[in-house]
């Protein structure tokens, strides 16, 4: 497995358990809530991280935009598929998103050869 996907996934899991070890009940009601968001309901939770991709390229949050990308290759997308989201998060984004495009392009290549 490629270093930089371990590490991202060590890292996060790392702060993660840290950050719930301090068992602020504020802090553990929102990453709930952030799980909770995901699942299936009205819109299946493919859509849901497909969505989730494409806002967080806008928002330009590259920790945001690896982890959707990781439960969009869970999800079973393709190549095209994340093409296209990331094509829509440019259209909506404008030029700014680019950098983070390459960047999620790079971390999807990663997925897929792992």
């Amino acid at each position: 497995m490629d270093d930089k996907l371990e590490n991202y996934r060590e890292y996060r899991e790392k702060m993660n358990e840290r950050i719930l070890s301090a068992d602020n009940k504020i802090i553990k009601r929102l990453f709930s809530l952030d799980t909770l968001t995901y699942q299936d309901g009205a819109i299946d939770s493919r859509t849901k991280e497909m969505l989730g991709l494409a806002t967080s390229m806008v928002l330009r949050c590259d920790d945001c935009v690896k982890y959707h990308l990781e439960q969009c290759y869970k999800h079973g997308l393709n190549t095209a598929e994340i093409m296209e989201i990331i094509a829509v998060a440019q259209v909506v984004g404008g030029t700014i998103v680019i950098p983070h495009a390459r960047r999620a392009v790079e971390f999807w290549d990663l997925l897929v050869k792992n």
